[in-house]
């Protein structure tokens, strides 16, 4: 009888260590799908616009991707579904990488258009494909306008509008 107790106390302690192993590695496999604290913090970023200049590329960091915002000058004319209107001014947001093979297109004044230096693709100040293998436009990345403040990774009206005519 002593070893049939025995052998029970042995089998639920078994167990008991093994439901409690199981629990650990459960919480540990959770943790490793969780984001990290870096990409959460980098979740949001906020650009006051009031300061740009017209016809300068400003380039932001978004989770990872450049931004590009652009302010119109006077001689250049909004996209209807491309561009925002903060204030007087238009703007474009576009997220920086060429939809063709992801290369970063440089911004020319001059010609008001971003060139990209990979296969040669263009696009206009608007984001828009003109020349070349890009398949699609600039992608517009979320975002919301809170004054002339834009909030980059949360999804506004302006933003919906955009994608809607789209």
């Amino acid at each position: 009888m002593t070893d049939e107790s025995r052998r029970g106390f042995i089998g639920k302690a078994f167990g008991a260590f093994a439901a409690v192993g199981g629990i650990a590695s459960l919480i540990a496999m959770k943790k490793t799908w969780d984001p990290l604290p870096s990409v959460m913090s980098a979740g949001f970023t906020t650009v006051d616009v009031s300061g740009l200049e017209e016809n300068k590329l400003e380039i932001v960091v978004w989770r990872g991707k450049p931004i590009f915002i652009l302010k119109y000058s006077a001689d250049m004319t909004p996209t209807e579904g491309r561009n925002i209107k903060i204030g007087d001014h238009y703007y474009s947001v576009m997220i920086g990488l060429c939809t063709h093979l992801g290369c970063i297109p440089a911004y020319r004044t001059v010609k008001k258009d971003f060139k990209c230096a990979c296969h040669g693709g263009e696009f206009s100040a608007d984001g828009k494909e003109t020349f070349g293998p890009p398949p699609r436009p600039l992608d517009i990345p979320p975002f919301n306008l809170d004054g002339e403040t834009l909030v980059l990774g949360e999804e506004g009206e302006a933003y919906r509008a955009l994608v809607a005519k789209a």
